[in-house]
Parts: C-alpha cells; structure tokens; sequence
C-alpha cells in the first residue's frame, strides 16, 4: 500500500527552524513530484512548495510567503523528501502535508496524514 509518513513537526520558536521529512513507499518514487502542503485553522490547504521528479525535470517553486525561507528538497535513493523551514515566522503555525503528485503516464496523487508545526513564543 502507498504511504506518506511525515516526521519532524513539532513546537519551535519565532524566528527558529524545523526540517520536516516525509518517507514514501508502495509506489515509484522517482515518477512523481513530490510537494508541501500546508493548512491552518479556519484556512484553505495551500501548497508550500514543489519539486519535480528527477524523470521529467524541472524546477522547484514556493509559495511567496515562504520563498527565501523553506527549502525543499529530494533523497530519491531513500525515497524521502524534506522541507526545511528557517527563520519560522507565527503565521507559519499549521498542518503540514506531503503530496506526491505525477500526470504522466496516468494520474496520481497521494497524501500523507499531515503533522503539526507551532511556531509560538
């Protein structure tokens, strides 16, 4: 079966720095993009930041509110990408997700179950 299973979430300080990652299995790595997704209370999920599968190519994007600050990243070798997030703002406090995402040859995609990160002082 497909899993996402994040880790790394957890209670940090205004202006500190988490690295979340998200192992994946039951599926071809390599074959998919792999994204951030985050969700605070009372707020639509919005997608943090995106990497493509080292098949296809490309470039990672991020949201604006984060460009500069969070990073993404791939290991396809452990099937596992990371995010990490650096100078941690209040408004960063949310559930985060990792996605993994392909359209070719067919469409998938896949969530994980989300963890938390607080950003409080």
């Amino acid at each position: 079966q497909v899993q996402l299973v994040e880790s790394g979430g957890g209670l940090v300080q205004p202006g500190g720095s988490l690295r979340l990652s998200c192992a994946a299995s039951g599926f071809t790595f390599s074959m998919y993009a792999m994204n951030w997704y985050r969700q605070a209370p009372g707020k639509e999920r919005e997608l943090v930041a995106t990497i493509p599968s080292p098949v296809t190519g490309g470039n990672t994007n991020y949201a604006d509110s984060v460009k500069g600050r969070f990073t993404i990243s791939r290991d396809n070798s452990k099937n596992t990408v990371y995010l990490q997030m650096n100078s941690l703002k209040l408004e960063d406090t949310a559930v985060y997700y990792c996605n993994a995402h392909r359209l070719l040859p067919t469409y998938h995609v896949y969530w994980g179950q989300g963890t938390q990160v607080t950003v409080s002082s």
